[in-house]
């Protein structure tokens, strides 16, 4: 695999890179948004042209792949920010260009890169423990349409969604379907709370929710594939926003080191601390190597081998992620403990990712599967 980066590459990333330098002050990074700050935000990234990224030109994007997202989301992660960027634009994106008819697609992809609705897949249930297909939500057919019933969990972003992407099962179908549900329609309640890293999810139940037969999303029951596909072009864009953070904790660590001085010396000066930052160094080049492996896979065709890479890269990002953020707060002492220490903000975020779509152990057990 050819990992170098061209010049158009180049210039994406410092764009996105000064754009989040001048939205995500480096002080205030990782602190919880107000309402007022993440819809300027969004609309920030909407005017940058990154909320339309992966979407086709016609459809109100710029056509890019999984590589310029990987970009985009270490930008982010070093950042702290892009709030919605991963639910909205990444998953749901991903879900309507492969389920979404083109009628569909002009409905609401133009809509999402102009920001003027936000999209969330609401796909777990209590009780999942990953397992998405184990779906209770139910989709009855009626002459109107369908009739959804059932409770969803972990909606990330849930709460200021207006576009909610809901699986669910119909009888005699094996397969799942996604449906294109309104957030505020009648029957559609929302109960939202915040995450361990000050970002915001919501529980949401369909309570006899109408929705018309052409919100069904592609052929019903037969939304798996895709789903798949969603999910693993998330979980890759996490694990490049891992990088991005653990970029950030490192280079936050070796100037904590340079300037923090005890016994007369500067902490740099001792030999084990230098080991241990030799150690992240190395555990950031094989983030970044695995990053890029996910992105390439997610944009190729063998569904086989996206689903090795991308949960290997799931693997490294969750185990290395928690180690190297863990290390960055004991090498910071007691201060790393404080929230006026943006270094525990990171660890906060990195242990989320570590959590998102499948832990280690999942995903170890997926790439087993994928082998056979």
């Amino acid at each position: 695999m050819d990992f170098s980066l061209n010049d158009d590459h180049l210039a994406l990333r410092d764009a996105v890179r000064r754009f989040c330098d001048g939205e995500y002050p480096a002080e205030h990074r990782g602190n919880a948004e107000t309402r007022g700050q993440s819809a300027q935000r969004w609309s920030a990234m909407a005017e940058l042209g990154l909320l339309g990224l992966p979407f086709d030109a016609d459809m109100g994007g710029t056509g890019q792949g999984a590589v310029e997202v990987m970009l985009v989301a270490q930008e982010l992660g070093r950042a702290l920010g892009g709030g919605a960027f991963v639910a909205s634009t990444v998953m749901a994106g991903e879900l309507l260009r492969r389920l979404a008819s083109e009628t569909q697609q002009r409905q609401w992809l133009p809509a999402m890169a102009e920001s003027r609705i936000q999209a969330a897949v609401a796909l777990y249930e209590e009780g999942m423990r990953y397992d998405w297909q184990r779906i209770r939500t139910r989709a009855t057919e009626t002459p109107e349409g369908y009739v959804l019933e059932g409770r969803k969990t972990l909606v990330l972003h849930g709460d200021t969604a207006d576009l909610l992407l809901v699986a669910a099962r119909s009888t005699g179908d094996s397969g799942a379907s996604v449906f294109a549900v309104d957030a505020r329609a009648p029957g559609v309640q929302v109960q939202s709370f915040d995450t361990l890293d000050g970002r915001r999810a919501a529980h949401v139940r369909f309570d006899r929710v109408l929705v018309g037969a052409d919100r069904l999303l592609g052929v019903r029951g037969k939304a798996d594939d895709a789903i798949e596909a969603a999910l693993d072009a998330a979980v890759a864009a996490l694990c490049a926003e891992t990088v991005g953070a653990v970029e950030a904790l490192l280079a936050q660590t070796a100037e904590h080191l340079r300037t923090r001085r005890q016994f007369g010396s500067p902490l740099a000066k001792f030999q084990v601390l230098q080991h241990r930052m030799a150690d992240m160094a190395i555990g950031l080049e094989q983030l970044k190597s695995m990053a890029c492996a996910a992105a390439m896979a997610v944009e190729a065709d063998d569904a086989a081998q996206r689903r090795r890479l991308v949960s290997a890269a799931k693997v490294l990002a969750s185990q290395q992620g928690r180690q190297i953020a863990l290390a960055a707060i004991q090498m910071h002492g007691a201060m790393g403990m404080t929230d006026e220490c943006r270094v525990g903000h990171y660890a906060k975020r990195l242990v989320v990712i570590g959590q998102l779509f499948g832990d280690a152990a999942w995903h170890l057990r997926r790439m087993a599967a994928a082998r056979d």
